[in-house]
């Protein structure tokens, strides 16, 4: 336990966001798996509009800092390609 009143405060500071951190996280995850499910599944509807959605996640989280944002341009790129791949 941290002697000082400041570094008390920072250590309920950092527990917040750790869990704000991981929640983003968790929910950039799901929406990857969403779309990766709809690619698997070869439904494209389903596989486009998940495709919007889990751009549109990757895209706050490099913006939130929860990711860095060239881990952001190649999940995005590895999503184009999977969902062009669909249309052959």
């Amino acid at each position: 336990m941290p002697n000082i009143k400041s570094a008390s405060k920072r250590v309920l500071i950092s527990k917040k966001l750790n869990a704000r951190n991981k929640a983003e996280r968790s929910v950039l995850r799901t929406n990857l798996k969403k779309f990766d499910a709809a690619v698997v599944e070869g439904n494209r509807e389903a596989a486009e509009s998940a495709y919007k959605v889990a751009v549109k996640t990757v895209d706050k989280a490099a913006a939130k800092g929860i990711i860095h944002k060239n881990n952001a341009a190649h999940k995005k790129s590895a999503l184009s390609l999977k969902l062009n791949a669909m249309a052959k």
